[in-house]
């Protein structure tokens, strides 16, 4: 912990605010909460809230840093704004819209000198850093991943995210790379995909990917959007060694001697990292998940599929 807590203000109070955000901050002695901003001014009791950052800033309670948990298609201006005010700022997933923005703000941290963080939650998941170090010398021979759920449960009435700049099922799809490039040993590229939009919608609702490594490993990627009753977060790599499978988004691993699961601390530990980076005055700003996906808008074969309706 800092002899100073890190004063901290959530942009956006949204269910990912509320039910990860919040609590994490609350849990973690090297933060405390100075305010809250919310257009629609659902604040809450204990603290200020402000109808925008501007408002925040000319008028609010010093601050020392933001978590910006907005959707991604505002995200670079209050970004921006924070770091020309010296703040140390914690993007959500995705970081941004597109990938020539986020790389823009890590310019602007390092000029400004304070620390930029985009978060990758999934990545904290509790199987994820064992399966890395379980797969390090290990011969990949193959990699599935299989990530299927349903929008309706997961973003009810959420029309940005089907905008451009929105990811579709990217949005959740992201999460599956930021394990894939964070586990496997060798970068790895897209070969071929399709992708399908809904005849009225501007982003995917699912998309088949097929990427391959550096050394020519096959790597399969499944996502789609419409999948009811059991949801499926599945990473499954063959190796020399046996399998290993990451399920439940990473949270149970799974190896040829047995099954490690573990009580879900993906927030904590952002929350720790944005705390270890301000304290030594450093940014993380990894943009390979997003790089993926970019690759996916630019070469995968778009196809239209049948309206859909929340």
């Amino acid at each position: 912990m800092t002899n100073t807590p890190i004063r901290i203000a959530i942009v956006g109070l949204g269910k990912i605010a509320r039910d990860q955000h919040l609590p994490s901050i609350a849990g973690n002695d090297d933060f405390t909460l100075s305010a809250t901003v919310s257009p629609r001014g659902e604040g809450l009791a204990e603290v200020p809230n402000f109808r925008s950052l501007d408002d925040l800033l000319a008028d609010g309670p010093a601050i020392d840093a933001v978590a910006l948990c907005t959707p991604p298609q505002v995200r670079y201006d209050l970004a921006a704004q924070a770091l020309q005010k010296g703040l140390h700022v914690f993007l959500e997933k995705p970081p941004g819209a597109t990938l020539a923005e986020v790389v823009a703000l890590e310019s602007e941290a390092a000029a400004t000198g304070v620390s930029l963080f985009a978060s990758w939650h999934s990545r904290y998941a509790a199987g994820v850093a064992p399966a890395k170090a379980w797969l390090a010398d290990k011969a990949i021979r193959s990699a599935q991943i299989t990530w299927r759920e349903d929008v309706r449960v997961w973003h009810p009435g959420q029309a940005w995210i089907w905008e451009p700049g929105g990811l579709g099922v990217f949005d959740p799809g992201i999460n599956a790379l930021s394990i894939a490039t964070h586990i496997l040993p060798r970068p790895f590229f897209l070969a071929q995909g399709t992708l399908s939009l809904p005849a009225n919608r501007a982003a995917p609702i699912a998309a088949d990917l097929s990427f391959r490594d550096t050394g020519g490993t096959p790597i399969a990627m499944d996502l789609d959007w419409r999948q009811t009753g059991p949801q499926t977060w599945d990473i499954v790599v063959e190796t020399d060694a046996g399998t290993c499978t990451l399920s439940k988004g990473g949270a149970v691993l799974t190896l040829p001697d047995g099954v490690q699961a573990r009580e879900d601390q993906e927030y904590a530990g952002l929350y720790a990292r944005f705390a270890e980076l301000v304290q030594t005055g450093q940014s993380d700003v990894d943009v390979a998940p997003m790089r993926l996906v970019a690759d996916a808008f630019l070469r995968g074969h778009r196809i239209v599929v049948d309206a859909f309706e929340d």
